[in-house]
């Protein structure tokens, strides 16, 4: 395979993947962040651990989506990382679920 295929077949799996984020990203309640991966999931538990004088996050995931476009199953039931690194986590907007402005029914 040539650099070029590699480079056209690695923009194709990052396209659908982002296809496949697209539809699935309202069934999640979270985005997570770490310094190797992105992560939907419906439950979060971060701690803070240290060990040996050196400070660590512990994260568990479940209900989670993993993007990474060579892991063939996304979908996971349960997911943990250990990291020394920055983790960042958002509760995802759902618009879809808020009532639109206008007036009340009584």
């Amino acid at each position: 395979m040539s650099t070029e295929d590699l480079e056209k077949y690695e923009t194709e799996m990052e396209l659908q993947l982002y296809r496949e984020y697209r539809d699935i990203v309202r069934q999640f309640t979270y985005v997570v962040e770490t310094e190797r991966r992105f992560y939907l999931a419906n439950s979060v538990d971060l701690q803070v651990r240290e060990a040996g004088g050196e400070v660590y996050f512990e994260l568990k995931l479940s209900d989670a989506w993993v993007w990474d476009m060579y892991r063939p199953a996304r979908f996971v039931r349960n997911v943990r990382v250990l990291t020394f690194k920055d983790v960042n986590v958002e509760e995802l907007d759902k618009p879809d679920l808020e009532l639109p402005d206008g007036p009340r029914l009584t």
